[in-house]
């Protein structure tokens, strides 16, 4: 009878564990097919680009032109210089307020001139690059007006202390329009050597459809240079009000650096060569490895570009220093693949580059950027990195850069786009003065320094004006988002966060899927990470043993 029951028993427990592997692999099976179509979710990269290129209308100052196609803005900033003695109209709004900052608008154009040679083509055929073409001239003929002498350059117009205790569309502002340089006395090298950097990029991207406004660009670059290295200090000792918004934390050496490799491209001097040669290691070009390329940090941006000198065969004798900055290019761009000899580059759960949370979305654009263009340096000389921690092939670069670019779209835990006007889900309380308070063609009465704050900041409506294109801060390191205009941290929209962007986008339309990875790897890079450890945890192997000797004793 025991004999009965021991083998009755037994027999339930060959059921048991059968019907458990049986509901382990439908679990598997349904998991699969589940997460199947989100993995090959395929956006449209062209109509993102396009809404890009909006947010920077909308983020224009001065008078605007004919073909404006934001509609709800109006003329802003009609008098800036006029404190001053000079004409200072034009330019951007760098976010959500009503101040410009000469140091991020700089980076901008050079973000969106870098974009054009690289990917000009391909904005081209989509009937964009006249757009980009714009938004990039809008900035250096500002830039050329705050440049009127050799040794003079204007870096901020607009007081943010007072701004920020203001709510005003930029048609209203009451607040304080003064303009503020770096001078031989007061230099800011910083500044000076990046909008050097601007015009230089921009020189080479009108040189064939403007050579005469190229030429002219490129002067101001020459200038802008020898000014930013002869007269060496940071810009926000000599701007003070600049510290407290737009801090160079880095210093200047990065942005000489920048200067001089941009300038070498535009001009193909020796000397500019020569210069990142022999201050690699001074100016701390090899000397430092980062995680973030910004607008405060250009040495990867310099590693880069140095790195694509190398590996066309254009370094000669300076050959071994140049090696040396393509290891610490090759740093970042290992860290980005999760395969670096060192620390990673730190994720969110759900996938996203996680550097900081203030505006963390402007670090995943700019990496995003840096690893589209890293692959086609690597993929056009067919050599792949050689400083990782694991073999890399070049695909697996450009796979990246498209996995944080379709995140930031709405491939992400949440469903979330944080492109405004982009898909089903997107932010609606953007923290953004223009578009949270309602348009002035639309009611003209004024509004108040405070009013707009009590009128339009603090209710929970969705903001009047959709910010088309805006790329908004984005989320934490959890993956979380607060879709609130005091939520500024994730809300609050930059030009610098779009202007990396709209390259890769530029790249990706067209991309097949196919192209970036080996049949297999999306299972396996999609699925590894929770299959493998059930396939070898404790429990699969005493689960695997129990019911195999089960069956041999039954």
């Amino acid at each position: 009878m025991e004999i009965r029951r021991e083998k009755m028993r037994k027999q339930e427990d060959v059921k048991y564990y059968h019907s458990m592997v049986v509901v382990v692999v439908i679990v598997m099976v349904l998991s699969l097919l589940h997460l199947g179509p989100a993995m090959a979710i395929n956006f449209n990269y062209v109509d993102a680009l396009e809404k890009s290129f909006l947010f920077l209308e909308a983020q224009r100052s001065g008078k605007l032109p004919p073909n404006q196609r934001v509609h709800w803005r109006g003329d802003s900033g009609l008098e800036d210089g006029s404190s001053a003695g000079v004409d200072l109209v034009g330019g951007y709004y760098d976010a959500g307020d009503n101040v410009k900052f000469g140091l991020p608008m700089a980076f901008t154009i050079t973000m969106l001139s870098w974009s054009v040679i690289e990917y000009g083509s391909q904005m081209e055929k989509v009937g964009q690059l006249g757009f980009c073409m714009d938004a990039i001239k809008w900035g250096t003929d500002y830039f050329i007006k705050a440049h009127h002498e050799p040794d003079i350059l204007f870096g901020e117009v607009g007081d943010g202390d007072s701004d920020h205790n203001c709510w005003q569309r930029p048609e209203d502002m009451t607040t304080s329009r003064e303009a503020y340089a770096v001078t031989k006395e007061n230099p800011g090298s910083d500044l000076a050597a990046e909008t050097a950097a601007a015009m230089a990029a921009a020189s080479i991207a009108f040189r064939k459809i403007d050579p005469v406004y190229s030429s002219e660009l490129l002067r101001h670059a020459r200038e802008l240079f020898r000014f930013a290295d002869t007269y060496r200090g940071k810009y926000d000792s000599s701007i003070p009000l600049a510290k407290k918004y737009y801090q160079s934390q880095s210093g200047y050496n990065d942005e000489l650096l920048w200067g001089a490799i941009w300038l070498h491209e535009a001009t193909n001097e020796e000397a500019y060569l020569q210069y990142v040669a022999s201050n690699a290691e001074q100016m701390g070009g090899t000397v430092w490895t980062m995680n973030q390329f910004s607008w405060e940090n250009k040495y990867v941006g310099v590693q880069l570009k140095a790195t694509k000198l190398l590996l066309d065969g254009k370094t000669g004798s300076y050959t071994p220093i140049f090696e040396q900055y393509q290891a610490k290019a090759e740093y970042f761009l290992c860290a980005a693949l999760q395969k670096n000899n060192g620390p990673q580059m730190q994720l969110t759960p759900g996938g996203m580059y996680w550097i900081f949370r203030w505006n963390n979305m402007q670090y995943v654009t700019s990496a995003a950027f840096l690893l589209t263009v890293a692959h086609d340096y690597y993929s056009a000389v067919e050599k792949q990195l050689s400083h990782c921690s694991a073999p890399v092939e070049n695909w697996e670069l450009l796979a990246a850069g498209k996995a944080q670019v379709d995140y930031l779209l709405g491939k992400n835990i949440r469903g979330q786009s944080y492109l405004v006007g982009f898909g089903p889900n997107y932010p609606q309380r953007v923290h953004h003065r223009g578009a949270s308070i309602v348009s002035l063609k639309q009611n003209p009465q004024f509004v108040t320094c405070r009013g707009g704050y009590e009128d339009w900041y603090i209710v929970q409506d969705r903001n009047p004006n959709l910010l088309v294109g805006a790329l908004v801060g984005g989320p934490d390191q959890n993956d979380n988002f607060v879709d609130e205009r005091d939520a500024y941290e994730m809300t609050e929209p930059t030009t610098y966060n779009t202007a990396p962007l709209v390259g890769v986008l530029a790249r990706l339309q067209g991309v097949e899927e196919a192209t970036l990875r080996k049949p297999g790897v999306q299972f396996l890079s999609s699925y590894c990470c929770w299959i493998f450890p059930l396939l070898f945890s404790n429990f699969t192997y005493w689960f695997l043993w129990r019911t195999f000797n089960i069956a041999i004793s039954n």
